[in-house]
């Protein structure tokens, strides 16, 4: 589910309008099918030489080729860094850059990528320059890697084939396998579908910092129920298994392992009794042969924090955070501190997330940052002087900017003095940072500035694409608030018709994403989706979309009263935003549809059931229509598990309350969805044929839950701005 939102979240976005006169409207072969309105970006930066310096990569416009560049922090100039025409195996072959790294000591830069030119009989795709000599080339791995990394002496590589966890020596050229049990059930050193989805982790491996160690979870798949995911490309018919637990279902086997690469002798940490828990995160902490470990229990509402001897195995508890719903540990972030003596944590435990500190055995030294609103991320860490960066609204959920604030929790300082939302990267020396800023207002820049939060250099402004929209009609997106009934503030949005009357009744279509901790209203640049909304404004709609309770970026309570009751307030909040809507003149009250993807798509679907007095339409994209169909972590974490909450499971079910449908309804969805399977659309089309209730529904072939490729999204939009138009 997460995957999807995180789309979501960075297309829906909005943007300014321009005070020349224009006429120009959009169009769908324009948004979805072309790059003019794409804007530009640092890809891939890189920081070297301490700091000064950054490398990111850069299409030369004449060539059409990818190289790296290289800027200078001090004299604030670009020049060419690495060719990729430098790049060459023989000489027939051309090398396309996807991703590169620098090995610590920055004398090697490792590259995955294309060589178009020929077939590459070694797999793998890794490939290794020396910067001293210029020689590259292939590291022959004779199978497919993932999760490539340097050790820290950079002497080494290390990845995962075939679930299991190699080192190739760099000098001598030779490969050495450090696991021998994967087999496709058990996997080391990656993730099953339900951890990375859901616990945002793809590396399943770690160096220790002096480099004599590996960490590195592996996964026992044996208790995790087998699905097929039916394909129609062949005669037959072919499928795609994969392990998927629905919830309530047994979970993959977690195991923590530390290879020590000497002797190649493994050690696995003692978890504790309890085999039904997650790991979802590890790390090395700055004191020797000592892996801290966070372990969280299958309701998830228990987090721990263990400190492990990697030699003996042997671990204990020195820190726990609980809540009465759920722990947040997708966003937890811990800082081991190299005095070695204690550490930085976030957690919610005072109703919003700020940050503590805490010492090795557990003893909480201070809270360092507190108040009614909440961090958004630790950014860095500066420990000589004592100070940790952060990105906050500080009570605006709608921005984010770059604070500081010292170690005793005093002297707050806004650092960045954008409006909107600004990404910040900082360099290693904590001398510089790049910041990426945006807002309702604004297409995004990209500025160098220092520590202080001068702007030294603007190093991208998108003028282009400044000047390609300045052509077209824009509506101002508003910012609003509303009260509910029982007396609860929300934020909101609203995009209205370019030419947008007063005195005249317009329809509205409502954005939403709804789940857990999401934000659709935010003070951020958008994208094709939000041009989307647009171009729909010029047709005489107005967009409008809500924060509802359950969301993110208001505190603890605000997100838990769903617990357990998935589908409830949300659907209540949409009410009482329509309620609010139908005070305005201006609103046709007969004339109120809404969308939405994944989850937006479940409460799009639950919407028109439940509240059809309200909603007179309905788009849901590959929604989940009962929740005993999706997967255990994200399920359970906000419903509890199917026996301990059967009331709940059944109330929130879509599949349930199909007999109450009234007005029109789209479903749509990819046959290939790995992660809100085609089975919860099919379902639900059962369950409304049963009741004699008409409906629309698209199936996309082969298409997994982002439904792309090729025309496709051109496709799909068409399809909803259609049946928008006839319907609403």
């Amino acid at each position: 589910m997460k995957r999807t939102l995180i789309f979501l979240c960075l297309f829906i976005f909005v943007f300014n309008s321009y005070s020349q006169p224009v006429n120009k409207k959009f169009t769908l072969e324009e948004i979805w099918s072309s790059s003019k309105f794409s804007s530009q970006s640092l890809r891939l930066v890189k920081w070297i030489d301490s700091g000064n310096k950054f490398t990111f990569l850069e299409i030369d416009p004449k060539t059409r080729t990818t190289n790296i560049m290289l800027y200078d922090v001090k004299s604030k100039s670009k020049k060419l860094f690495l060719s990729s025409d430098e790049l060459k195996i023989d000489k027939e072959s051309k090398f396309t850059i996807m991703n590169y790294e620098f090995s610590p000591d920055q004398n090697y830069i490792l590259f995955t990528g294309l060589l178009p030119a020929r077939s590459i009989k070694s797999g793998g795709n890794i490939f290794l320059y020396n910067r001293n000599t210029k020689e590259f080339y292939e590291i022959e791995t004779n199978g497919n890697v993932m999760n490539v990394k340097f050790s820290p002496d950079s002497k080494k590589i290390g990845y995962v084939k075939n679930d299991n966890i190699y080192i190739y020596d760099i000098s001598s050229r030779t490969e050495r396998q450090l696991t021998f049990d994967g087999n496709g059930i058990i996997i080391n050193g990656h993730f099953d579908w339900v951890y990375e989805e859901e616990f945002s982790i793809i590396d399943g491996w770690i160096f220790s910092n002096d480099g004599k160690q590996i960490a590195f979870w592996q996964l026992d798949q044996s208790p995790v129920p087998e699905i097929e995911i039916q394909q129609f490309d062949s005669l037959y018919f072919n499928s795609i298994k994969m392990r998927y637990p629905k919830a309530g279902s047994p979970n993959s086997i977690v195991k923590i392992g530390v290879i020590n690469l000497d002797d190649g002798k493994i050690n696995f940490m003692d978890l504790g009794i309890e085999t039904d828990i997650y790991i979802p995160r590890i790390y090395f902490t700055k004191r020797e042969n000592e892996l801290a470990l966070i372990r969280l229990n299958r309701l998830q509402n228990k987090l721990e924090l263990l400190l492990g001897n990697t030699i003996t195995g042997e671990t204990k508890v020195i820190y726990t955070d609980t809540d009465s719903c759920w722990v947040d540990v997708e966003n937890l972030e811990v800082h081991f501190l190299n005095d070695k003596k204690h550490f930085l944590i976030t957690s919610e435990k005072d109703g919003f997330k700020h940050i503590y500190l805490y010492d090795f055995s557990g003893n909480l030294k201070r809270q360092i940052t507190r108040g009614n609103w909440e961090i958004d991320k630790l950014v860095d860490v500066d420990e000589k002087n004592e100070l940790i960066y952060f990105t906050s609204g500080l009570g605006n959920p709608l921005v984010r900017n770059l604070y500081r604030i010292k170690f005793n929790g005093k002297d707050l300082t806004r650092i960045t003095n954008f409006d909107g939302t600004n990404f910040i990267n900082f360099s290693p020396n904590l001398k510089n940072f790049i910041v990426t800023n945006s807002s309702t207002r604004s297409v995004p820049k990209i500025y160098l500035a220092d520590v202080s939060g001068k702007l030294n250099e603007l190093l991208i402004d998108n003028k282009n694409l400044e000047t390609t929209l300045s052509e077209y009609p824009f509506s101002k997106p508003e910012f609003l608030t509303f009260t509910t009934s029982d007396g609860m503030t929300l934020n909101a949005m609203m995009i209205k018709p370019v030419d947008f009357d007063p005195e005249k009744r317009y329809p509205v279509l409502f954005y939403n994403y709804s789940g857990p901790g999401s934000q659709i209203v935010r003070d951020i640049w958008g994208g094709a989706q939000f041009l989307w909304h647009q171009m729909l404004a010029q047709d005489g709609y107005i967009i409008f979309m809500i924060d509802n309770r359950g969301t993110g970026g208001r505190g603890k309570s605000f997100k838990n009263i769903v617990y357990k009751n998935l589908g409830h307030w949300e659907v209540n909040d949409l009410i009482e935003a329509v309620k609010f809507l139908q005070s305005l003149p201006y609103v046709d009250k007969e004339r109120i549809g809404i969308w939405g993807w994944s989850y937006g798509g479940y409460i799009s679907a639950l919407t028109i059931l439940e509240a059809n007095e309200f909603f007179k339409t309905a788009i849901s994209v590959a929604p989940v229509t009962n929740w005993k169909f999706y997967d255990t972590i994200y399920t359970e974490r906000y419903m509890s598990t199917p026996d301990l909450n059967p009331e709940g499971y059944e109330k929130s079910a879509v599949t349930n309350k199909a007999d109450k449908l009234k007005g029109k309804l789209l479903l749509i969805h990819g046959t290939a969805d790995d992660n809100v399977h085609f089975q919860n659309t099919v379902v639900l089309v059962d369950e409304l044929i049963k009741a004699n209730k008409q409906f629309q529904v698209m199936f996309y072939p082969g298409k997994d839950h982002g439904i792309s490729g090729g025309k496709t999204r051109l496709q799909l939009f068409t399809l909803i701005t259609n049946f928008i138009k006839e319907n609403l």
